[in-house]
């Protein structure tokens, strides 16, 4: 009997956060909004700070890259934006979900290479003008990362990390993710990589928490609150045993989106959300 691989709740979580934005808001996009001063933060407001974000993004990349492996590509949405100016783009996707949704927005002829950046096996003939990571990096093995980009680059090629870090703040993050940043510049350090560009954007990244603050205070709670009534109301005994069952559960998730901490102030103490232009030298 072949044995069912577990699906991940977090997988499960952005194609439905995928689904939500893409119904009310038209966005495909799964990453962070750009928030620049003249644009207010709003959920309505959304699609144009993604917006801005690709924009910033592709313009870092420099004029001698036709190539791109897209590592996460998520819903493809980046990789659209990047199709249409032209460039030549493969992705990497981990999440057979989000890689139907992204083969879905671009297409069958869009290649698309499934698993773990650390497992999937690349031919010796495969080469690119740039390996981009767009808030990938954070799950990838820190120590093999850029080994690995590198081996996947024509000489003088090009990495792109756009991601947000752990800072050296004391205390403990309802937010998770992210390498810390000391590591990270250890291992850049040693990689061999020239640093092209550096810039850090958590003013810039940060209001998204606020968006998912008030998501969580007006939106999920209310809805948990709805069907907990309904449930408890019509299923008593059945509500009481779901409650005990995943009580641990219910507590993480309560205390991770609906504690009010889960916001841009506490994104800004914790985390650090930086963009690197990496080079691989000449040979």
């Amino acid at each position: 009997m072949t044995k069912t691989e577990k699906v991940d709740s977090k997988e499960i979580g952005l194609v439905a956060g995928l689904n939500l934005f893409n119904y009310f808001l038209g966005t495909k996009d799964l990453h962070y909004g750009f928030w620049q001063d003249d644009l207010e933060v709003t959920v309505q407001n959304l699609p144009e700070a993604q917006q801005r974000y690709s924009k910033y993004l592709i313009g870092h990349i420099p004029g001698d890259v036709k190539s791109i492996l897209d590592v996460g590509c998520g819903a493809g949405g980046l990789a659209s934006e990047l199709l249409e100016r032209g460039y030549r783009v493969e992705g990497v996707s981990p999440s057979p979900l989000l890689a139907e949704a992204a083969q879905t927005q671009l297409g069958d002829n869009f290649l698309i290479h499934s698993g773990r950046f650390e497992d999937v096996q690349f031919s010796l003939d495969e080469r690119y003008d740039m390996v981009m990571f767009s808030e990938s990096f954070q799950y990838i093995t820190l120590n093999m990362v850029l080994d690995k980009a590198q081996s996947l680059l024509r000489p003088g090629g090009y990495i792109l990390i756009c991601d947000f870090f752990k800072t050296n703040a004391t205390g403990k993050s309802v937010i998770g993710g992210g390498h810390r940043l000391d590591d990270f510049i250890e291992v850049m350090n040693d990689s061999g990589l020239k640093l092209l560009a550096e810039d850090d954007i958590t003013r810039q990244t940060a209001p998204n928490l606020d968006l998912v603050d008030q998501m969580g205070r007006e939106l999920i709670l209310p809805t948990m609150k709805l069907f907990g009534y309904v449930f408890s109301n019509n299923r008593p005994w059945l509500t009481k045993l779901f409650r005990w069952k995943f009580r641990k559960r219910l507590e993480k998730i309560e205390y991770k989106y609906l504690s009010g901490e889960r916001n841009a102030e506490s994104f800004t103490k914790y985390k650090i959300y930086k963009l690197y232009l990496l080079q691989k030298r000449e040979d």
